[in-house]
């Protein structure tokens, strides 16, 4: 068993050699996927107070919560924001690292008043929706939303690889992916969820609902002259204000806008802009219905 061990942790090291791009063993000190569960968790505790937690906590116990767990999520994030900074530059200093934190944090009660019209848009939107409890403990929407707001603060803040991860942690929970550079205004709803994929430069505006396997994605890709994909750039649409898009549709191109108190039809594929208010749908195909036992010959 040992010398067969042995012979296996060899080709694993001579794996580790010729395999060079899989490995961080001599490289930077990344980010850690493991303490950024434990992080995402405990910013959700801090933004619902009471509801990730496994007791309600009482008003006199808040002040004294807050302060501590305020303390906790600052070291814990820290250590990963330093880690993503000196990334971009190895000299970022501990109060460079601390000035884009204690701006982050700050902004945080910010970030609750705007998943607070989540909430409200959950609940007006929904007619399944019987109360703002029901919504904050069971919908993928609102963990999904509520980091990528805190994320979009870090990816503004010139924050690498960390935005994404956490969007990403909160794509693992809830099967929505939204980019942490996309910019969504308040009273957004995204109604079940599943597939839903929302790209870097998307602009929402308020008020807009969507629905799942809804897609804002880019149109495509430019090369530069080595056939390398040209990085930047607006690539994905802007949605206007009081604008509803139902399951499954497509919109492409970082040029297409939907216009302001627009409907999109489900299924609908879309690489251009459309004026404010209108409707968009595909023409019903024609649709066969027989009796189930007396179905004619195939």
């Amino acid at each position: 068993m040992e010398s067969r061990l042995s012979g296996i942790a060899e080709r694993i090291l001579q794996s580790y050699e010729e395999v060079g791009g899989l490995n961080n063993t001599d490289g930077h000190n990344l980010p850690s996927k493991r303490a950024l569960d434990t992080l995402c968790a405990r910013l959700l505790q801090f933004l619902f107070p009471g509801f990730h937690d496994d007791r309600p906590i009482h008003k006199d116990e808040l002040a004294d919560t807050t302060r501590q767990r305020l303390g906790e999520l600052a070291s814990a994030f820290e250590d990963q924001t330093a880690k993503s900074l000196r990334l971009k530059n190895a000299a970022c200093t501990d109060e460079e690292v601390r000035e884009v934190l204690l701006a982050f944090l700050g902004e945080l009660p910010a970030i609750r008043e705007l998943i607070q019209t989540d909430i409200e848009a959950a609940y007006e939107g929904d007619p399944a929706a019987a109360s703002n409890e029901e919504i904050i403990l069971s919908y993928p929407c609102i963990e999904a939303i509520a980091i990528q707001r805190c994320a979009h603060l870090l990816y503004n803040s010139g924050v690498p690889l960390l935005p994404r991860m956490m969007t990403e942690w909160a794509h693992a929970r809830t099967g929505i992916d939204i980019h942490p550079g996309a910019r969504i205004g308040p009273h957004f709803f995204i109604d079940h969820g599943t597939g839903v994929v929302i790209g870097e430069t998307c602009v929402i505006g308020r008020k807009v609902k969507l629905y799942h396997g809804v897609t804002l994605g880019a149109r495509s890709f430019a090369k530069d002259e080595k056939g390398q994909l040209v990085k930047g750039g607006k690539r994905h649409p802007e949605v206007g204000d009081h604008v509803t898009i139902y399951p499954n549709s497509t919109i492409l191109g970082g040029e297409t806008l939907i216009g302001a108190g627009s409907t999109i039809g489900a299924n609908v594929f879309l690489m251009h802009s459309i004026p404010p208010g209108s409707l968009v749908v595909y023409e019903e195909k024609q649709l066969r219905i027989v009796e189930k036992f007396r179905q004619p010959p195939i």
